[in-house]
C-alpha cells in the first residue's frame, strides 16, 4: 500500500521546515511547495508530506520514513539531531521481526519521527 500523503501539524512552520528539510534530505526528500501556512516535502516527484501550521500540534504523531540502507538511517539521525531534533532512539537493529534497522527522533513539536531500513 502506498500512502498518498501525511499532514503533520506544527507550531512554527519555519522551524519545522528547516528541521524536516535537513532530516529528510538523506532519504531523498526536498521541498516541493511552500505557502503561508504549509510546506510540502516531495520524493520521486510526489508530495506525500505536508507540514501545516496549527494552533496546537498533536504531539502523538508518529511517522516512519523508508530508507534505502542502514547508512541512510544513520545519516537521517545525524541530520535530524543537527537540525534541532531530539534523540528518541539511536540507530540500530530493532526486535520487530526480520532485519529492522531504525532510528527515532522527536521533531521540534515533539512528533516521533523514524527512519527505517528492512534488509
Amino acid at each position: 500500500m502506498t500512502i498518498a500523503h501525511v499532514n503533520i501539524p506544527v507550531g512554527d512552520l519555519d522551524r519545522s521546515r528547516a528541521f524536516y528539510e535537513a532530516a529528510l534530505r538523506p532519504l531523498g526528500y526536498a521541498v516541493g511547495y511552500a505557502g503561508d501556512d504549509s510546506v510540502g516535502l516531495e520524493v520521486n516527484g510526489r508530495e506525500p508530506i505536508a507540514l501545516r501550521l496549527g494552533p496546537s500540534p498533536n504531539r502523538s504523531t508518529h511517522v516512519a520514513f523508508a530508507a534505502e540502507s542502514a547508512d541512510d538511517v544513520d545519516e537521517f539521525y545525524a541530520a535530524a539531531l543537527e537540525a534541532g531534533g531530539r534523540d528518541n532512539g539511536p540507530p540500530g537493529e530493532r526486535p520487530y521481526g526480520g532485519y529492522y534497522y531504525a532510528a527515532f527522533v522527536l521533531d521540534p513539536d515533539g512528533h516521533n519521527i523514524e527512519a527505517l531500513f528492512r534488509g
